[in-house]
């Protein structure tokens, strides 16, 4: 079996020549067992084996081979949200090639790590990939566009300032002279790279800013991208686990010799709160063993955790005397002993769970001290990190097998457990490639979950109805304590609070104060974090005031978002584009939220109707965004109507209760996904300002819970306090 460490004397020599100072010649890096199973991969492999040498490095992002076709080197992870296609845009605008010459391939993660992390950050997530590599990227490819030229004008001994790239094509303006990057590009690999090459001013964008049509979804929609759970190495065998029911606990027993005969099996191997099952021939027979396999559990001391002791934890948080303070502006206290009218109001939100479309998974191959891995993960770099540590061997001996991603959000990046499960279960079957699957009841019960929240809010109005002071509690179960504790800051998790501690909104009094209750149940990022719960709580309360004032709830934030430009602008186009000053359809209601997020702005304007037996029917959905620049149009638009379809699942049935220390949900059947005849009209406003790069991916879903409650109000007089939807009687009294 060929594996990244099988290389040859003479592709090592090439690749050493290349890390030490400006890559000539660039040497297929063999993929291991997985690539034998992939015919793209295996044919790509096929040279590197005669050590064939068929393109140039040109910089460590580009490689141009000599009939101009041109790969672009992606380090972060394509999960559904266009970043293979964006990422390379990027490059290919200030490179100056044909665009339909362009392929994508992932980077590699032991080269990334071999060659001191050459490809930078390689997380996926916080919508930070085009936001937090714009820059260097774009200087990856200037800087090959100027070897490049360099490279040509040398051939015609011209000067190179005047010499042009364009379309694939370098051309010496004075004489005509052309010749294309392939003819060039090893000339230019052996330049040394130039410093501070300028970038193309916005204007000059002939890329950036197109709709281009995805470079991932062919090979999604014929059905050959491989995906970590398709990883299939040749004599792979399979793992089934089953992990303790209750968070923390831990496992007692598991008797192996009642399954010891069950077709298939080959192994038990306990661990400390997991078992598996490892069996040959295919994942159901070792789920079929799992089953059968008599397992005792010592559940702790959280066996009696309920939501409903949960709550009340929560409601402690509400009450107790003092709390950290996140923000405190003015005298809150003062201004409340003047005011006109005192509004106030409890909110809460339950833990939710990513759902996934593809379960988490994992397929290692531990043998004479090497780990192959092949993971969903949001971020290849710690998963290398994650594998040698469990596997006890240097982070050198790892190769880390970059794929697309079945979803992420957020359950794939910082908490990378399946990666440890399955690298811990083929070290206990050495030699043998071993193929890990969570069912979806697995998948379901021991997620990372977005995390409990409860907050009371209390506002102060003069009597001409302006808010003159906003007091808020929260208290929430914190995601950095159980992940990066050392970014809680004087008791504060600095993610829980966004929404309020930056919240744009003109009070002259404000005091935000944070009561942090974790439980034993595992948080994580969820898409889009705290701006998915805390925009519920603001956005809904904001409309409360706009009530108690007397005033239509767009033109009450229009006065207090004054002087927030950006916020104002957004909430403003999204307004225009529906409509909001006119009369809207006899029994259609609408309602307006907006909130910045990710470096982008956002607003949305949800329309709906309910009939008099509580059925809640969602027209339309208008979602705007302005993320400052946008790389391809297509991918935000996609990216905005995937959080409607996210989001609104979210607001109408997404909850995690817990019984008895346990997740209570299992699968789809109870914890449902909206259906595709559900989904409302949706209407995408872009409206890009420039001058900044904002993030994407999970903006556009922190306004959409509280523009759907507050039209709910709008259509049934029922304020909206709590979510799931589900639990709500929507009829109206």
């Amino acid at each position: 079996m060929a594996s990244s460490h099988d290389l040859s004397r003479r592709s090592f020599l090439l690749r050493s020549a290349a890390v030490s100072g400006g890559l000539m010649l660039e040497v297929c890096v063999p993929t291991g067992a997985f690539a034998k199973q992939d015919k793209k991969d295996k044919e790509k492999c096929l040279p590197c084996e005669h050590d064939t040498v068929f393109g140039s490095e040109v910089t460590a992002w580009i490689l141009i081979h000599a009939d101009d076709r041109v790969d672009i080197r992606v380090a972060r992870t394509e999960m559904g949200q266009g970043s293979f296609t964006g990422l390379p845009m990027l490059i290919a605008e200030e490179l100056g090639c044909d665009w339909k010459k362009v392929t994508a391939e992932y980077a590699s993660t032991s080269e990334h790590l071999r060659r001191n992390r050459i490809f930078g950050d390689m997380l996926t997530g916080g919508s930070l990939s085009i936001r937090a590599s714009h820059e260097y990227l774009r200087k990856a490819g200037a800087t090959a566009r100027t070897m490049l030229i360099t490279a040509a004008s040398r051939r015609w001994k011209a000067e190179a300032s005047e010499c042009v790239a364009e379309n694939g094509i370098v051309t010496h303006v004075p004489t005509k002279r052309t010749v294309s990057f392939g003819v060039v590009a090893s000339e230019a690999a052996k330049l040394k790279p130039p410093q501070d090459v300028p970038l193309k001013d916005p204007k000059d964008w002939k890329l950036l800013g197109q709709p281009l049509a995805r470079l991932d979804i062919p090979d999604k929609v014929t059905g050959q991208t491989q995906f970590a759970i398709d990883a299939r190495p040749k004599d792979v065998v399979y793992a089934a686990i089953a992990q303790c029911p209750v968070f923390g606990g831990k496992l007692k027993s598991a008797d192996a010799e009642k399954i010891a005969k069950m077709r298939g099996v080959i192994k038990v191997v306990p661990f400390e709160n997991f078992v598996a099952v490892v069996a040959e021939g295919s994942w159901w027979y070792a789920q079929q063993a799992l089953k059968a396999l008599p397992i005792e559990w010592d559940f702790g001391e959280s066996a009696k955790v309920s939501s409903a002791s949960i709550k009340e934890f929560l409601r402690d948080g509400l009450t107790v005397a003092e709390a950290p303070v996140s923000r405190n502006e003015g005298d809150v206290e003062k201004a409340f002993a003047s005011a006109a009218k005192v509004v106030e109001s409890e909110y809460y939100t339950p833990y939710l769970e990513h759902a996934t479309m593809e379960p988490q998974n994992c397929t290692a191959l531990y043998a004479e001290g090497r780990v192959e891995v092949w993971a969903p993960s949001q971020n290849s770099e710690a998963t290398a990190a994650v594998a040698a540590e469990v596997a006890e061997v240097p982070i050198t001996n790892v190769e880390v097998h970059k794929v697309h991603l079945g979803g992420g959000f957020g359950r794939r990046g910082l908490v990378l457990d399946f990666v440890r499960q399955g690298v811990a279960i083929a070290k206990a079957v050495p030699g043998k490639p071993v193929k890990m699957i969570w069912s979806r009841e697995e998948d379901i019960q021991h997620g990372r979950y977005r995390p409990v929240a409860m907050v009371r809010m209390k506002a102060a109005l003069d009597a001409s109805g302006t808010p003159t002071a906003w007091y808020v509690r929260q208290a929430e179960h914190s995601i950095f304590n159980n992940i990066v504790p050392d970014r809680i800051k004087n008791g504060i998790d600095t993610i829980g609070v966004r929404s309020f501690s930056d919240s744009p909104y003109a009070f002259p009094n404000q005091r935000m104060e944070y009561a942090m209750r974790n439980t034993h149940v595992p948080p994580g990022p969820w898409r889009a974090v705290a701006h998915t719960q805390n925009p519920f709580f603001r956005e809904c309360f904001i409309d409360e005031l706009a009530q108690a004032a007397g005033q239509d709830p767009y033109q009450f934030r229009r006065k207090l978002l004054a002087n927030a430009p950006k916020d104002l602008g957004i909430l403003d186009a999204v307004a225009k584009a529906a409509n909001w000053d006119k009369p809207l359809p006899a029994g259609v209601h609408r309602g307006i939220a907006m909130q910045d997020a990710y470096g982008s702005y956002t607003a949305a304007v949800i329309e709906v109707s309910v009939n008099p037996q509580g059925e809640l029917k969602i027209h339309r959905v208008v979602v705007g965004i302005d993320p400052g620049y946008i790389v391809n149009p297509d991918s935000v638009q996609a990216q905005a109507q995937g959080c409607v379809a996210y989001g609104l699942t979210a607001a109408l049935y997404g909850e995690i209760t817990i019984k008895d220390g346990r997740v209570e949900q299992s699968n789809f059947h109870d914890y449902p996904i909206m259906r595709i005849a559900e989904m409302p009209k949706v209407e995408v406003v872009l409206a890009p300002t420039g001058g900044f790069w904002g993030g994407a991916g999970e903006p556009p879903l922190a306004p959409l819970a509280p523009a759907l409650c507050n039209a709910i109000h709008a259509a049934t007089g029922k304020r909206i306090r709590s979510l799931p939807l589900k639990n709500h009687d929507l009829r109206k009294t």
